[in-house]
């Protein structure tokens, strides 16, 4: 499933504090995208990704085929949603968007967030 089998064991704890600072000194730090990720947890239908963002650095038409959560650690984002909605977050706030829900990220100051996506269970014809 994965080359990191770690990401699926039954039981996973990582120190997100700890990964904050490895994914400021990650090569992708330093690139013009202004962010760094990293997979901390890589189940069949289930992923957690910790993000980090620089100030005004934009992940543009994002979608996931599940529900997703965004939780803020640190900083302060911009949700773009459809219809000109806007979803201003700031640390310790939970947006949660539907599956397909296209959406992006602006980051309004350095930035820090867990991106929880679940995909619906796939169901199997008898």
């Amino acid at each position: 499933m994965t080359r990191l089998p770690e990401l699926a064991d039954q039981v996973i704890r990582r120190n997100v504090s700890d990964e904050l600072e490895k994914l400021k000194k990650a090569p992708s730090w330093q690139r013009e995208s202004g962010r760094s990720s990293e997979t901390l947890v890589k189940y069949e239908a289930f992923r957690i990704v910790l993000v980090r963002m620089k100030p005004g650095s934009y992940m543009s038409h994002h979608r996931a085929e599940g529900p997703i959560s965004i939780q803020l650690l640190q900083g302060k984002v911009r949700v773009h949603l459809p219809e000109d909605r806007m979803e201003d977050l700031k640390q310790g706030d939970l947006l949660t968007l539907e599956r397909c829900l296209e959406h992006d990220v602006e980051a309004l100051e350095e930035s820090a967030f867990l991106l929880t996506i679940a995909w619906p269970e796939t169901t199997t014809a008898s």
